[in-house]
């Protein structure tokens, strides 16, 4: 900062003078499209670099070129992990040296000063990336500057606008998916179909759907409805495969083995896998409701989901589709799951309790000892190794069946 109250002789040829920063200035410009904007990169990163470079000094040039084809919704360790053939496609006349992770990586190492962009939402949507970028370009020594700030003045005055710069962004942010879910959401109400249609089902378009239009990102995509699959064995094939689980609780390998066996009456292309039995298990649509929001795709790790609660899956009010079995059978399709997962204490347990359970008996846990359990079936006593071992399992439900 410049004093407006200076010293009263002129000490400008001391060496504490003024403070110079002993690197050159060597800018770097960064950009962004989103791929949910459906904008042309070829044309819209070439405007960016045009309206940052306004930022650059008289006779200066950008040192490095760091753009990104993906959402300002993604963290920077998310970002640029598209293929460098992708960008080649593209056809942008922009040279690119990296992504925003390159630029985070890199720029201190490159001797980069400042960085120019557009604007604030050109680096993230999300405020808190945003701040982060600046902070970790700080620490290295590095300047943020925005094309749409103003220049000069105070400095409360450019983070004042900075910051409302971001707010805008992240609301926008927010709103975009808010009315995104909404959309989503009543999709699924309707009873239209999210995805890949299920192993027994294909997609195929809903005649009685409203028409699709054509919006700001062209044509929308037609609604479609699940329909059984034109082979008939998948449905039978799936109807088999939960009666395995649910009834015989058997886990994925045997289930596999199984189905494995006799490729004829369970078709399937490829083989059958763990993911693949485990998945059709686990999917609500083949109780004939249309469900939405199992998943969340955005964690963060690319190509990874995580299933989200339950409680905030978004079932259509009433079946939309034939079923494979019914919400009960499926519910306990899912209880035995559950239970294969807990361990393997948990699988012989469901198993004796089952063959208990046919025979009108309970089974309660009187106590344990940490390597021993005992439970009462009925009037009977037993003491179990905890976990309990398949093959004492097995003994104990042989001997229930026996006694009936």
């Amino acid at each position: 900062m410049i004093t407006l109250f200076g010293p009263p002789i002129d000490l400008s040829d001391l060496p504490t003078f003024a403070r110079v920063d002993a690197r050159p200035r060597r800018s770097a410009f960064v950009g962004r499209v989103s791929t949910k904007d459906n904008q042309n990169p070829s044309s819209s990163i070439p405007r960016q670099v045009a309206l940052a470079s306004r930022c650059l000094e008289e006779g200066e040039e950008f040192a490095a070129y760091f753009w990104d084809v993906e959402s300002g919704m993604l963290p920077p360790e998310a970002r640029g992990l598209a293929p460098q053939e992708m960008y080649d496609a593209l056809r942008v006349p922009t040279r690119r040296d990296g992504g925003l992770q390159d630029l985070l990586a890199h720029a201190e190492a490159m001797g980069i000063t400042h960085v120019l962009a557009e604007r604030a939402d050109r680096v993230a949507r999300a405020m808190l990336t945003s701040l982060n970028t600046e902070h970790h370009l700080e620490k290295a020594g590095v300047e943020v500057v925005y094309a749409n700030e103003p220049q000069g003045g105070t400095e409360s005055g450019r983070l004042r606008a900075r910051r409302s710069s971001q707010v805008d962004a992240e609301v926008y942010r927010t709103v975009m998916l808010e009315m995104s879910m909404g959309g989503q959401v009543q999709h699924a109400v309707g009873g239209w179909n999210h995805g890949v249609p299920p192993y027994p089902y294909v997609a195929v378009v809903d005649e009685n759907a409203p028409p699709p239009t054509r919006g700001r990102f062209g044509e929308a995509r037609p609604k479609k409805k699940l329909v059984p699959h034109p082979d008939v064995r998948r449905f039978d094939a799936s109807r088999e495969l939960c009666r395995l689980r649910r009834e015989e609780h058997l886990k994925s390998g045997d289930i596999i083995a199984i189905l494995s066996a006799d490729p004829e009456r369970y078709p399937i292309e490829g083989r059958w896998t763990h993911n693949r039995v485990e998945g059709l298990l686990a999917n609500p649509k083949l109780t004939g409701y249309q469900v939405y929001n199992r998943k969340a795709s955005r964690t963060g790790r690319p190509g990874f989901s995580r299933w989200n609660p339950i409680s905030t899956w978004v079932w259509s009010p009433a079946p939309a589709h034939e079923a494979v079995v019914s919400l009960e059978q499926w519910k306990q399709t899912q209880e035995v799951t559950a239970a294969l997962r807990a361990g393997t204490a948990g699988g012989p347990l469901l198993r004796i309790q089952a063959a208990a359970g046919r025979r009108g008996l309970t089974v309660t846990r009187v106590d344990s000892t940490g390597s021993h359990t005992r439970y009462r079936i009925g009037a009977r006593q037993v003491v179990l190794p905890t976990p309990i071992p398949d093959a004492v399992a097995q003994q104990i439900v042989e001997d229930l069946e026996r006694a009936a």
